[in-house]
């Protein structure tokens, strides 16, 4: 009777010591970090590469003096740049770049209360599957949650950032002047809609070059939260 009660007991300590280990992963200070942590860690980890990258490229020059992010000419316009240089009018060249920068750096200022949100969305079925993804899984998932509205924040402050500097003066003006030269083909594009696209995609990569350094770089982990997660990522 002892011995069939014995292994009664046996067979019920097996089957739940999968749901025990869960539950004491999520008890702080019992050994492997659970997804509460691991979510709490990756929201951490996205808040600083937020804080640091998106603040940089907010400033005056933060995408022009970064060469990876700087927003050069769209195809159709680098001709119109080449062309303009070789007239002697390297300067009114030069300022309509500047100007496509100038206007990405307003407009990133909208991204932080977006990007905000959407960290504290990170659910803890989320988090496990970020933290054991590629090196740039996190900014992957913001990129998912927050392109669409940011697009639309975005294109109105660009749009109105022209206005304000001038830009919009200043391209009408370079074009104009490029379309009046004998037998060019005329060009016309979007140019809100190419720096609304370009300061995105400037945004993201700053946010993955940080997730990257953590993911990487024992050192760039500046928590204890931080070291105990992302051990976990390093052992895969």
């Amino acid at each position: 009777m002892r011995k069939i009660l014995w292994l009664g007991w046996l067979m019920l300590l097996m089957s739940s010591c999968g749901e025990m280990e869960d539950v004491l992963r999520n008890i702080p200070g019992t050994g492997q970090p659970g997804n509460a942590d691991i979510a709490a860690a990756l929201r951490q980890a996205l808040h600083e590469g937020i804080e640091r990258q998106v603040t940089s490229l907010m400033k005056e020059g933060g995408f022009y003096n970064q060469p990876d992010v700087r927003i050069l000419l769209p195809p159709e316009l680098q001709k119109v740049d080449q062309t303009l240089r070789k007239m002697g009018l390297s300067s009114l060249a030069d300022e309509g770049i500047r100007m496509l920068n100038r206007a990405a750096e307003e407009a990133v200022k909208e991204a932080k209360p977006v990007f905000v949100q959407a960290v504290k969305e990170i659910t803890f079925d989320d988090a496990r599957r970020i933290l054991m993804g590629g090196q740039t899984a996190a900014t992957e998932y913001l990129e998912r949650k927050t392109r669409e509205e940011l697009y639309i924040r975005f294109y109105p402050v660009v749009q109105q950032s022209f206005a304000r500097v001038g830009a919009d003066r200043v391209w009408t003006e370079i074009i104009t002047r490029y379309n009046r030269i004998p037998f060019v083909e005329p060009v016309n594009t979007d140019l809100n809609d190419y720096v609304t696209r370009k300061a995105l995609e400037g945004v993201y990569k700053k946010i993955a070059d940080e997730e990257v350094r953590i993911r990487t770089d024992i050192n760039a982990r500046t928590t204890d939260l931080l070291r105990r997660v992302f051990a976990l990522q390093d052992k895969r």
